[in-house]
């Protein structure tokens, strides 16, 4: 069982950065590779980014490409998405999930991950 609480979400102008967080429970976190994902209002849930349980690979939407970067700490149970240059449109609500059986091919997708976080919302006014 894994326990997911993102944290770092707020109000924020155009061009601003913010990094969330993503604490988790649990000792075999390590094993886990982790998601962000966000739901914007009236839109479907739709993939951020992504890291493998290795932490060497990472992965991300073509939206939030050269502005987002994930990482993960597993030492301190954390992932992190540091975003920068931050626009309007990505106001939402931000989730991290992990998932312990996900290929590299199905991590774009919400269907794979096993647990979620609660949300963070993220606003962007311009």
């Amino acid at each position: 069982q894994v326990q997911l609480v993102e944290s770092g979400g707020g109000l924020v102008q155009t061009g601003n950065s913010l990094r969330l967080s993503c604490a988790a429970s649990g000792r075999t976190f390590s094993r886990y590779s982790v998601g962000w994902f966000r739901t914007a209002p009236g839109k479907e849930r739709e993939f951020v980014a992504a890291v493998k349980s290795n932490g060497g690979s990472t992965y991300y939407a073509d939206s939030v490409k050269g502005r987002f970067t994930i990482s993960r700490d597993n030492a301190k149970n954390t992932v992190y998405l540091q975003m920068d240059s931050l626009k309007p449109e990505d106001t939402a609500v931000y989730h991290c999930a992990a998932g312990s059986r996900l290929i590299t091919s199905s991590l774009t997708s919400p269907n794979g991950y096993d647990y979620w976080g609660q949300g963070t919302q993220v606003t962007v006014s311009s």
